[in-house]
């Protein structure tokens, strides 16, 4: 067994309208390099196909096409879909990627200005208007929907990330995009990773708390990130499904330790639109634990 030192590298990269930072330990040897090039590869590859931002993203062909008819999909994004689709069922709608047209309607996303909301269409449920062929690899819609990954996809992108240091034969090793983060076993001399915890306070990076982790996924959803002030009250980017409305409930801020970082994410949001912890209106699943802020 080699007694080398381990080589701290430190990569990090612009995607899905913000970047992306790896750390992780190797043997001195270790071709640092490639690694780079090939993280790079595969977090674009997430960024072209689900990015509600690019028009000739996977998510938007899907999001243009008719009622009825089949488009063919990637495998990464039909995963995402089919756990967004089972986390909307288990978080009775609060986790819901058909809020994209509503989002817009509120003047955020790619999408802003393209509704009013002032006159609200009324939505179908997205988990009975889209359905799922895993098999041919495709999705079709049958109700008009704009679906909206912004809930989900960087924590897939972590996850897919934390699959190509794995594949490289790494084992220590935090993976982050934003708020969404993921550990791997804990560093060389045995400490875990020490994750900031920011409080929830409009226009400011202060420090609530630290989070030690290894071999989990912690994410952070709050409305005081994302979000302006109309007529005296902060408007968050963050939509309740069911009332087509910025959520206003009393959590300013939620975040979910989860085995996966696109699980952590989306629970973050649900939990967020439910404003209780431990939630009521649904029950979460037994692998998750959350941290909760007020305002």
């Amino acid at each position: 067994m080699s007694t080398d030192p381990m080589m701290r590298i430190a990569l990090n990269g612009a995607t899905m309208g913000t970047r992306y930072s790896v750390v992780a330990y190797a043997r001195p040897a270790f071709d640092a390099q490639t690694l780079g090039q090939k993280l790079h590869a595969a977090i674009s590859e997430v960024d072209a196909v689900m990015s509600n931002w690019k028009p000739d993203s996977d998510i938007n062909r899907l999001n243009r096409a008719a009622v009825g008819e089949w488009v063919e999909l990637p495998p990464g994004l039909l995963s995402v879909l089919r756990a967004a689709l089972a986390i909307e069922a288990q978080s009775c709608g609060a986790f819901d990627i058909g809020v994209g047209a509503t989002v817009g309607a509120w003047g955020f996303g790619p999408y802003a200005g393209a509704g009013s909301v002032h006159s609200p269409v009324p939505r179908p449920v997205t988990r009975q208007a889209l359905e799922l062929d895993q098999v041919r690899g495709r999705a079709r819609k049958h109700a008009p929907l704009c679906l909206d990954l912004s809930g989900i996809a960087k924590g897939f992108g972590v996850d897919r990330l934390a699959e190509m240091l794995r594949s490289a034969g790494l084992s220590s090793w935090l993976v982050s995009i934003d708020g969404e983060v993921r550990a791997g076993a804990p560093k060389p001399d045995g400490t875990r990773w020490a994750i900031g915890i920011e409080q929830p306070v409009v226009g400011r990076r202060d420090l609530s708390g630290v989070i030690e982790i290894a071999d989990m996924a912690i994410a952070t959803s709050g409305t005081y990130r994302h979000c302006r002030e109309e007529r005296g009250r902060i408007v968050s980017h963050t939509i309740d499904p069911a009332s087509g409305c910025p959520v206003e409930g009393k959590l300013a801020s939620v975040t979910v330790l989860a085995p996966t970082c696109m699980e952590a994410d989306a629970w973050a949001t649900a939990i967020l639109v439910e404003g209780r912890w431990p939630a009521s209106g649904f029950v979460t699943p037994t692998e998750i634990d959350a941290l909760v802020l007020t305002g």
